[in-house]
């Protein structure tokens, strides 16, 4: 396959892979058996931001076309549970994606590496400072 093909393709970017001792690492080690589940759950592309408090998965295309799903204590979440559990509108998720889109946006500089997670690579986001901004964006509207 040729450059336009490799570009085309939907594959995975070429980032390095991830390091299994670094935090990011650590992170993911610890929430696999749920990002096994949510990658038979969905086909689309998987951007994992790990956190101490959950880890936070871009799912599809961020920031163009993209959902979000978070893994807390070994539960997988997204926004249909906000919808769901907390009584959220879809007016309020536009408005939670939008602020997810910014913020994905103002750190596509992190770092990036690739995982494989159950034979698929899985991109991993090392980024403290977007999973502090996802992390508030999410918190602000469960409170």
């Amino acid at each position: 396959m040729g450059l336009f093909g490799n570009l085309f393709s939907g594959r995975t970017p070429d980032y390095p892979p991830l390091d299994d001792s670094s935090r990011a690492g650590k992170k993911v080690a610890e929430i696999e058996h749920e990002l096994q589940e949510l990658i038979h759950k969905v086909s689309d592309p998987l951007e994992v931001v790990p956190s101490d408090h959950a880890a936070y998965v871009f799912i599809g295309k961020p920031p163009k076309k993209f959902g979000l799903a978070w893994i807390h204590e070994g539960k997988v979440s997204g926004l249909n549970t906000l919808i769901e559990e907390h009584g959220v509108t879809p007016a309020e998720i536009e408005k939670v994606l939008d602020a997810l889109r910014e913020a994905y946006e103002k750190h596509q500089d992190a770092q990036h590496y690739t995982a494989m997670i159950d034979e698929r690579n899985v991109v991993v986001t090392a980024s403290e400072s977007l999973e502090r901004e996802v992390h508030n964006i999410i918190d602000k509207i469960l409170h």
